[in-house]
């Protein structure tokens, strides 16, 4: 397959790239910062932080799949995950580019966004120790992040595209291992931990698999 990995210098973003030419896919990397990326591979420059450029377009074009890694890498980034998701939109759709994967985040059902600002107050899928315990903590750490992210699921529902995201718990630098669990539409009553490369994982089995089409999965150990 041809592939876009997007966000390609980061955690989970390198392990993606690793694991898809290692498959042997024709991919090109798309990152800020080029000298982060063996010069081998075929790379683009582009900041998501700035208006839709040609070379963004032209990097998703003909892509039979987009891969999203994008993430804030400091606080200070917190905040670039939907406007940095909604360029990438507008680069496929200029396209013709269909297939897009985000990573995404655990417990965003219970997250106000502006197409459902009154959300459930638990987790779909998810037991009490996450409902009841991990969910309030995250909310309370990180809910300007999970705020952003869930903005960004809204983009990926409203735009038209084939999209999933793929919602990790705690990310750990693990090996890859091939085992986890995935939940389709819903969380999973203990999703703790996964590595960044079992994420990568998940993302690449995910292309092409039909029950991962317009909607998000969950992936844990």
């Amino acid at each position: 397959m041809k592939l876009t990995v997007i966000a390609a210098t980061g955690g989970v973003g390198r392990a993606v790239l690793a694991q898809a030419l290692e498959a042997g896919h024709d991919v090109t990397a798309v990152a800020r910062d080029l000298s982060r990326i063996d010069s081998s591979i075929p790379a683009v420059a582009v900041d998501l932080t700035e208006p839709v450029t040609e070379a963004l377009v032209a990097a998703v074009a003909g892509a039979d799949a987009v891969l999203s890694c994008l993430g804030p890498r400091a606080k200070a980034e917190t905040g670039i995950v939907a406007p940095g998701t909604a360029r990438i939109i507008a680069a496929m759709q200029a396209a013709g580019s269909r297939r897009l994967l985000a990573v995404s985040g655990i417990g965003l059902a219970t997250v106000p966004t502006a197409a459902r600002p009154h959300p459930p107050r638990r987790e779909p899928g998810a037991g009490p120790f996450l409902n009841y315990v991990m969910l309030p903590i995250l909310r309370s750490a990180m809910g300007t992040h999970m705020s952003d992210v869930a903005a960004m699921e809204e983009l990926l529902e409203e735009s038209g595209l084939d999209w999933t995201s793929v919602r990790p718990p705690r990310l750990t630098d693990g090996p890859r291992t091939g085992v986890y669990q995935v939940a389709y539409g819903t969380s999973l009553p203990l999703a703790l931990k996964i590595s960044r490369a079992d994420v990568a994982h998940a993302m690449l089995a995910a292309i092409t698999d039909p029950r991962a089409s317009r909607t998000h999965i969950t992936t844990a150990y």
